[in-house]
């Protein structure tokens, strides 16, 4: 499987370099980027084949079979149908587009060439809520509330390696996305009531530091998620899984009981790392033809959540 990665050289493009590395029978050929020097000296220096700053010189290769976008949250949806238009399957880092309307674009594109199209919705793939999914399934667990955090110390436009970024991330349509697609993969089902609050409107990046979010199944399992860019102290999301027999709590691909002993998860999957799994099943899908979890079909659940969400934020 050749492999081009736009967007290579930045935080989670990096994630997807090393995680292609441990895939067998899958390469990286071409890497994109926005600087012509940087993005030379990134494919030397990994030894990739092709590179380029121009997405469309690498979607007229001949020997790209798949891409993988790790770009600007606001770039997802036009590159994800200018990627299925020029015949490659595609993957878009989280979230697919940041408004229902490019979203669904996104899913009538998909639809309509018919070839694999998946949402980086990485938590469906870490093992630790693999482990809590697999539980669900055999009926040994059902959710009664998921309690969660997303905390950042983020004040200044710098992305998860504390380096300057031309684009502003957004608490709704990229973190949120992450617990809102979850919870609803989780439960098994689509939130029929949803509230959310946002704090002040920041004067330099245009957008709230603060977020609160409520859902509701119906089944009755609810989720509180609280969001924050102005958390000074350790960054990343906590998932705490209330159920009915016994609560957990995942942080990334680790899982902990309620009194936090941790869980062994080493059967679970061939990794521990949950972007290889997610590019693994990417993979996966494109060689045995068929759609993969976290297809935009259905990722399209969350984004329709999402909006709703936003509704309630405009109200």
């Amino acid at each position: 499987m050749r492999i081009c990665i736009a967007g290579a050289s930045g935080a989670f493009g990096m994630k997807h370099m090393d995680a292609i590395a441990a895939i067998d029978g899958a390469e990286v050929v071409s890497v994109v980027g926005t600087k012509p020097d940087a993005i030379k000296a990134f494919a030397e220096e990994r030894d990739v084949a092709h590179h380029t700053t121009d997405l469309a010189e690498a979607l007229a290769l001949d020997d790209v079979d798949a891409v993988i976008l790790a770009t600007p949250t606001q770039m997802h949806a036009a590159q994800t149908i200018q990627c299925l238009e020029a015949g490659k399957h595609v993957m878009s880092e989280i979230p697919m587009a940041d408004n229902i309307e490019d979203a669904r674009k996104v899913v009538e594109t998909q639809k309509r060439t018919g070839l694999v199209a998946m949402a980086g919705h990485t938590r469906r793939f870490n093992p630790s809520h693999q482990w809590i999914h697999n539980k669900i399934a055999a009926g040994e667990l059902k959710v009664q509330q998921m309690d969660v955090q997303t905390y950042f110390f983020r004040r200044s436009n710098k992305n998860a390696l504390g380096q300057a970024r031309s684009w502003t991330d957004h608490l709704l349509w990229h973190h949120a996305c992450h617990t809102v697609d979850l919870f609803q993969y989780q439960t098994g089902e689509v939130a029929t009531k949803v509230q959310a609050l946002q704090g002040p409107i920041h004067e330099e990046l245009n957008i709230a530091m603060d977020m609160s979010i409520g859902m509701k199944v119906p089944n009755g399992a609810i989720c509180t998620l609280s969001l924050s860019f102005n958390n000074d102290g350790p960054f990343g999301t906590f998932f705490r899984y209330i159920c009915d027999n016994g609560t957990y709590v995942a942080r990334y691909d680790d899982l902990f009981d309620g009194n936090e002993n941790k869980i062994d998860l080493s059967g679970v999957a061939v990794s521990n790392n949950g972007i290889e799994l997610q590019d693994r099943e990417f993979i996966s899908a494109i060689q045995d033809g068929r759609a993969p979890n976290a297809c935009v079909t259905q990722a399209i659940d969350a984004m329709e959540t999402l909006h709703k969400l936003e509704q309630c934020l405009e109200g």
